[in-house]
């Protein structure tokens, strides 16, 4: 059972893990995270990352190690991880591998309620929905293999962002199944779900 974290930000997790390599700045936090593509499966923000590294200081996961200057740049501060931080990292990363957690996803919502419109009207936005993931999976892709290229990333630092597509390219098939159901009038309950709408057709015009 995954237990209660001191910060839960995921974005903390990334911060831990490039410290829990060797001490380093925002910036070169940043600068990594960019280059690795870690950017795709954590949102990347400054603003959210200092108050990320805030929140670990607080909690005494992290501490500042020394303050550095490059050339006219201003002064930065260096962080390194805690003894209790690498216990945190490790203790969370382990679990995040292990156990299965239910994800409340937004399009998992709109499904739940999709007999709210007409059968027609949900073909179109579902299309349209297929249409979009095609798209988008071919630019993930595309940025995926020029990642993989330009910076020579073993294939072992890309398994988010290749699980990540995978799942999309699953759902994308998911999808299009679904489309040909409701169009073939093969989806289990559509006859109920047309008698649903036309009663509240009846009771609208009432």
């Amino acid at each position: 059972m995954a237990s209660k974290r001191k910060v839960s930000n995921p974005l903390a997790l990334a911060v831990m893990a490039l410290l829990y390599e060797r001490p380093m700045h925002a910036y070169e936090m940043v600068a990594l995270m960019r280059e690795r593509g870690k950017h795709e499966s954590v949102r990347l923000r400054y603003s959210s990352l200092y108050s990320v590294v805030g929140a670990l200081e607080r909690e005494g996961l992290i501490v500042p190690r020394e303050t550095v200057r490059e050339g006219r740049r201003p002064e930065r501060t260096v962080f390194e991880i805690t003894g209790a931080g690498r216990e945190e990292f490790l203790t969370w990363l382990r679990e995040l591998l292990r156990e299965p957690v239910k994800e409340y996803t937004q399009f998992a919502a709109g499904l739940s309620f999709l007999a709210a419109l007409p059968p027609e009207e949900a073909i179109a936005l579902l299309k349209e929905r297929v249409r979009r993931l095609e798209r988008e999976n071919e630019e993930m892709r595309s940025r995926l293999d020029a990642a993989m290229e330009q910076w020579n990333l073993p294939r072992l630092f890309v398994v988010e962002s290749e699980h990540e597509l995978i799942l999309r390219e699953a759902e994308l098939g998911w999808v299009r199944g679904i489309v040909e159901e409701i169009e073939a009038g093969k989806l289990g309950g559509l006859s109920e779900w047309r008698s649903l709408l036309s009663e509240r057709g009846s009771e609208n015009d009432a």
